[in-house]
């Protein structure tokens, strides 16, 4: 079995987030995790996560829109 369990702390560090962003990710749902001890997170909820939330604005959780990011000409015109 291929399957790799991440603390919220590990999780934290790959999506160069803080503890508690990630703690929110997690109760708010939008990064499955299971309790064995300690929150954990597969590799395969991680991965999953990546996958749906890219292209997207996560800064309120409550609000998840599509990011939208002007090209580098938009900016200096």
């Amino acid at each position: 079995m291929n399957e790799y369990l991440y603390t919220v702390d590990e999780i934290s560090k790959i999506l160069k987030i803080n503890r508690n962003s990630a703690y929110d990710l997690i109760s708010m749902g939008v990064l499955r995790a299971m309790k064995l001890g300690r929150l954990k997170v597969t590799r395969t909820s991680l991965l999953t996560f990546l996958k749906e939330y890219n292209g997207k604005d996560l800064s309120d959780l409550g609000h998840i829109k599509e990011l939208n990011v002007k090209s580098n000409a938009a900016l200096y015109n």
